[in-house]
């Protein structure tokens, strides 16, 4: 009889607790076990006090606004793992903030938001692996300033921003194993960043002929870095022309030095003494041409005992009006080829008997 009344009474707790939605075990130290319930929400008669709480391996139902559970303000573990929770909304855990141990492994999340783990200031393990992570939304690390512990294993990422690693520097211990990642020349700061922390079971996913190998223990020209690295300069050019087309508002930066003001003082220079030599040449021909033209005119026909030209037009007005005159005979070949087109002659061109009258040269023959 006293064993019958016992069932009976466990039975009544039993369907008192489903009733009441308080399917979970605790115990003594604050821990509330909903593990496999098939909750779609977390129960609300749960003492605020508890300090643990499991209900992985249910269906719960992430709220699109708002928080996942009321206010616990000693609750430091929560395990939330194997539930579809695919998405997390905005400050879906901002009300616990003594939570210092957060497990969403196994939960198919595709998507964090910058602003999911908003007011978890104290979390300093978090366990996010066996999901289908691509990419990290950086700003999520931000509210984590306590973060001791971070598990990204066997997630969907390729590549983790610079960014991401310096954040993530932060962090004693992350785990980066068993994601498919391409090992390229974008994978360097990675490869560089596991180096430092000496971890060494990060492997590539691909290309084929990396796939298996420690990103670690690779190099730049495994990555496919080394032309980058041998010719930096035409990369770097190369690079800054296809920013230069994409993004037409900004110009190119060349790193070609400083050589250009070089060139134009050298141009400057060739110009202007070639401009000094030009005007040299034409102050030295214009100085030639003015010395041809320093002539004095012929003595008078008085003293070299009359001109050709004067014998020439005596002769043209003897000619046409009263003959030819035997006082004035016409000038031979020598008078007209001495004779200028200016009048004038050269100096040197005037022989010294010439200048002199025949008296004088008479007078000079008789004194010597």
């Amino acid at each position: 009889m006293a064993p019958a009344c016992l069932l009976g009474v466990c039975s009544l707790l039993c369907a008192w607790s489903v009733v009441m939605g308080h399917p979970c075990s605790l115990d003594h130290q604050g821990w509330a076990d909903c593990n496999g319930k098939s909750l779609l929400h977390a129960p609300s008669s749960l003492p605020s006090n508890i300090t643990g709480l499991d209900l992985s391996f249910n269906s719960l139902v992430m709220p699109h606004h708002g928080t996942l559970l009321m206010p616990f303000p000693s609750l430091q573990s929560l395990n939330l793992s194997s539930n579809a929770l695919l998405a997390l909304s905005p400050a879906v855990f901002s009300n616990l903030r003594a939570l210092r141990l957060l497990d969403l492994s196994s939960c198919s999340i595709a998507y964090l938001h910058m602003d999911t783990f908003k007011g978890l200031e104290n979390l300093h393990t978090l366990l996010l692996r066996n999901n289908s992570l691509q990419e990290l939304e950086v700003p999520f690390f931000l509210p984590l300033k306590a973060l001791f512990h971070l598990d990204l294993q066997h997630n969907a990422l390729v590549s983790v921003d610079t960014w991401s690693l310096q954040l993530m520097e932060a962090v004693p211990q992350v785990r980066l194993e068993g994601n498919p990642w391409v090992c390229d020349c974008t994978a360097q700061p990675l490869q560089q960043w596991l180096q430092r922390r000496q971890a060494m079971q990060v492997t590539c996913a691909s290309p084929p002929e990396l796939r298996g190998r420690e990103v670690a223990a690779l190099d730049f020209q495994d990555l496919g870095c080394w032309m980058k690295q041998r010719f930096p300069r035409e990369v770097s050019i190369t690079q800054q022309t296809t920013e230069t087309y994409s993004n037409t508002t900004t110009p190119p930066t060349m790193k070609g030095g400083r050589s250009w003001p070089y060139l134009v003082g050298f141009l400057v220079s060739a110009i202007s003494i070639s401009l000094l030599i030009a005007l040299a040449a034409k102050c030295k021909l214009f100085h030639k041409n003015f010395a041809s033209y320093r002539h004095r005119p012929l003595p008078e026909a008085s003293s070299i005992g009359g001109s050709p030209m004067e014998d020439s037009s005596d002769w043209d007005r003897g000619s046409s009006g009263h003959g030819a005159s035997k006082n004035h005979p016409m000038p031979d070949a020598a008078d007209l080829q001495a004779e200028d087109d200016d009048g004038f002659i050269e100096d040197n061109y005037i022989q010294p008997s010439e200048q002199l009258p025949e008296d004088e040269e008479q007078e000079l023959h008789l004194s010597i």
